[in-house]
């Protein structure tokens, strides 16, 4: 099949690959949701099989926190004919939000946008972080989760890093048959949180033979690698070597890497991401937001700061001089700073929407050149929408084979065992704190 078929609105509508990927490849509750729409909204699984294909692959999955940064990641994702994955964290879009766009609204936001700027490139919509620091929170999950996969939601990360190893595992069993099996899946090990309390090559182990034992085969795993969420500040980041060991370990498994605090992580490092691990999916948030609001960023979307330790706001980009005078007397008045002027996502919603469509579409085409740029130059994602595609074609479905196989014994994985083992891990959580997205 011919890139062009997908990377061209006009050539992706008349595409009979297109098409019969759009009769079977969305799965049911998108089917149900958006009857009519042309919008390739798909599992995540396809997307992960996609960066697969084309080896040494990642996809961007763009944090949308606001519709801003959705729509300049889908336009950068169409120029580039490249599988996207849009995602919400639970912080960002959860019960307790700071943005406006959620779990549950995030779906109609992307389909819409999709129908509205012809993108033909398949999409994943992905809950991520869904954070787990107790047993109240796995027992609340239980209701929460499926109402977000009823809202649109295709793909999950089962977050309970913040837990002890046994009880992480637990949590990942507990709520699996609360997420639809056709659903892409991402599972994570130690709370993110810089080089403070880095994953081992014993706790992935112990977390993956786990769930491979009770017949789960997660898409992804997330580490502690070295990075952090929001402003990356130190030039060590993302520990490559670590990142490398431990995918190596997992190799029988089956099981893909999720980079997470990707933004402030220079280029030739994801790069090299890129090409010695096994890692297919990439999240983007903090550079997206400060770059649809227009504030200088260096090549890699860091924010930059001036000698106050002020962000800088470039004239004539993104947000209005006067609203982002608005926008940082109010995070003034909150006591926000560096990374906590996230939180001014929700209260200035409106007001953002409210700007003129000159200023509007200034935002969304920062954020496309920057996702652009990334997916082209850096994650080497360019003509991957047609293998996302060619992998619903060969699975004849909406949902795709398992990418593993069970090889661990249950018998040796039950409760009763899973505590033991665990106690038996040497590993260090690292400092205790707020790490969430």
């Amino acid at each position: 099949m011919s890139p062009t078929n997908i990377s061209n609105p006009s050539q992706g509508l008349a595409s009979p690959d297109f098409e019969k990927a759009l009769q079977i490849g969305r799965p049911p509750t998108i089917a149900r949701l958006f009857p009519h729409s042309r919008a390739l909204i798909v599992s995540g699984k396809f997307i992960d099989l996609a960066m697969l294909a084309k080896g040494k692959a990642i996809t961007m999955a763009a944090n949308g926190r606001s519709s801003f940064v959705i729509r300049g990641a889908l336009k950068a994702a169409q120029r580039a004919n490249a599988a996207l994955i849009i995602e919400i964290a639970k912080s960002e879009g959860g019960a307790n939000a700071y943005c406006a766009v959620n779990y549950w609204n995030i779906a109609r936001i992307v389909d819409a946008a999709c129908n509205e700027m012809g993108i033909t490139v398949p999409v994943a919509i992905h809950a991520d972080h869904y954070g787990l620091k107790n047993d109240q929170d796995v027992e609340d999950a239980k209701t929460e989760i499926p109402s977000i996969f009823d809202a649109g939601i295709t793909s999950i990360a089962i977050d309970a890093s913040h837990m002890p190893d046994d009880k992480n595992l637990l949590a990942n069993l507990e709520l699996n048959p609360h997420i639809p099996p056709w659903a892409g899946l991402e599972t994570e090990i130690g709370e993110i949180k810089g080089k403070e309390g880095l994953s081992t090559v014993e706790e992935a182990l112990f977390l993956i033979q786990g769930l491979n034992a009770h017949d789960i085969f997660p898409n992804w795993i997330a580490l502690n690698n070295g990075t952090t969420h929001g402003i990356e500040a130190s030039d060590t980041g993302i520990q490559v070597d670590l990142t490398a060991q431990i995918h190596a370990a997992l190799t029988k498994y089956n099981v893909s890497g999720a980079q997470h605090g990707t933004s402030g992580n220079n280029s030739d490092r994801l790069r090299e991401i890129a090409a010695r691990t096994r890692t297919t999916k990439a999240n983007v948030a903090t550079a997206l937001q400060m770059i649809s609001w227009g504030l200088e960023v260096n090549d890699f979307g860091n924010a930059q700061l001036d000698g106050q330790g002020n962000f800088i706001k470039v004239k004539d980009q993104g947000v209005t001089e006067a609203l982002w005078t608005e926008m940082v007397a109010y995070a003034q008045a909150q006591g926000w700073q560096g990374g906590n002027f996230k939180k001014l996502n929700l209260p200035f919603e409106n007001k953002l929407l409210g700007q003129t469509a000159k200023v509007r579409e200034r935002m969304i085409s920062r954020v496309e050149d920057f996702v652009y740029n990334m997916l082209v130059n850096v994650l080497n994602t360019r003509d991957t929408a047609p293998l996302a595609v060619e992998a619903i074609l060969s699975a004849g479905s909406y949902d795709a084979a398992p990418k593993a196989e069970r090889i661990e014994d249950p018998a040796e994985w039950t409760p009763e065992k899973i505590v033991a083992r665990a106690a038996a891990i040497d590993s260090d959580k690292g400092p205790e704190g707020d790490f969430d997205d």
